[in-house]
């Protein structure tokens, strides 16, 4: 029955690390969009790629269902709820295992 601890805990820990990512990469975004960052520095871009590599995929689908709001995006903010709904259910889960006697 560990594994299945082990299983909650993976996924709760890779829903914090890319809740992470998300609000990373959109500091980062906007400090290039402002110019205080310099997208021309090794270091800076690769840290901004890796992000916009990890988060795009989560954020391109919301992105699109969303109405344009000029300037401003909203998506990831909508993916920082969708993750936060997702370890509360994760939460809910686990507990009804526990309580049902699926596992102890």
């Amino acid at each position: 029955m560990m594994l299945l601890d082990a299983v909650f805990f993976l996924l709760r820990a890779g829903l914090d690390l890319f809740w992470w990512a998300v609000i990373l990469a959109a500091i980062v975004q906007t400090l290039l969009a402002f110019n205080v960052l310099d997208g021309r520095n090794r270091i800076v871009w690769t840290i901004a790629d890796f992000l916009y590599r990890v988060t795009e995929p989560a954020l391109r689908p919301v992105r699109g269902k969303l109405p344009n709001l000029g300037g401003i995006d909203l998506s990831p903010l909508v993916v920082l709820l969708l993750i936060t709904a997702a370890q509360i259910a994760l939460g809910a889960i686990q507990g009804y295992l526990l309580r049902g006697g699926l596992y102890f």
